[in-house]
């Protein structure tokens, strides 16, 4: 039976809608080479809850949650259909699985979904859910979210984890949107890649301890913790495809990565490095 790759894809600025440098391009390679599925889901670490909520909206509501960005920016759209039925079942995989979680209708799709997917699937043709991420909550938490989920990747479903690899707004040179690879950064990067080559998920789980530059890539955590989402809900994360669009703005690192035993289908994009 086919099960879809998870992703985690870096989603950087809002203004990555506009300029899609390498990124932009590499999103829509991706979307290019996999099979079409039947629905999204996508954590976004721009909707914050205590406890989870998934999106059960029939029609997207796409949010524009930030301010200073030119006009052209809020004039963007993403017209894409919610899908309630698969909002319930996730609402039961994970009452399953003892986490408590809720349908919801407050929310929409925020530029932490929407700006990747219209590289992704620009056609906004396939339906969209999007589930709330618990910042307060550890990566392994967000790893168990994942498995409890993973079942959907047989069920035509495309799970994907939003965020950006490094995030330290503070470190950007914003004036230099091509402005090369930060050492730390980069140091932060080979870490991550080595233990997932070697399989190493307790270490990476504890990545806040054992990464170095780990406070200051990630001063909080919430723009990572997608990636460990997006670890569990694969049927093999030890086999993955890197993706490398580089840095933006020197400091923010905008890595894609698959998980699974379908990640091959992406290791003939360049540049990657396969693990698949």
């Amino acid at each position: 039976m086919f099960s879809f790759p998870s992703l985690f894809v870096s989603h950087g600025s809002p203004m990555l809608a506009l300029e899609p440098g390498k990124t932009g391009p590499l999103l829509s390679s991706i979307g290019n080479k996999l099979p079409r599925p039947r629905a999204i889901l996508i954590v976004s670490p721009h909707w914050e809850t205590q406890t989870p909520r998934v999106g059960n909206l029939t029609a997207q509501r796409v949010i524009h949650d930030f301010g200073g960005f030119p006009q052209a920016l809020y004039e963007l759209d993403y017209p894409a259909a919610g899908l309630p039925a698969l909002a319930d079942q996730v609402v039961e995989l994970l009452g399953a699985g003892g986490i408590a979680a809720r349908p919801d209708d407050s929310w929409g799709i925020d530029h932490g979904a929407w700006v990747p997917l219209r590289y992704l699937y620009p056609q906004a043709d396939i339906p969209v859910v999007q589930l709330s991420l618990q910042p307060h909550q550890p990566p392994s938490y967000h790893y168990q979210i994942g498995r409890l989920l993973a079942a959907l990747a047989q069920d035509n479903v495309l799970l994907i984890g939003s965020g950006s690899f490094t995030h330290n707004l503070r470190d950007l040179r914003r004036n230099e949107i091509d402005g090369g690879d930060a050492p730390h950064t980069m140091e932060f990067l080979h870490w991550f890649l080595q233990q997932m080559q070697a399989g190493a998920l307790d270490a990476l789980l504890d990545y806040r301890h054992s990464a170095p530059h780990a406070v200051r890539t990630h001063p909080t955590d919430e723009h990572l913790l997608s990636l460990f989402f997006a670890m569990g809900a694969s049927d093999d994360w030890t086999r993955f495809v890197h993706l490398d669009s580089g840095s933006t703005y020197h400091t923010l690192r905008m890595d894609a990565f698959a998980f699974g035993t379908q990640a091959a289908l992406l290791a003939d994009l360049p540049p990657a490095l396969s693990n698949a």
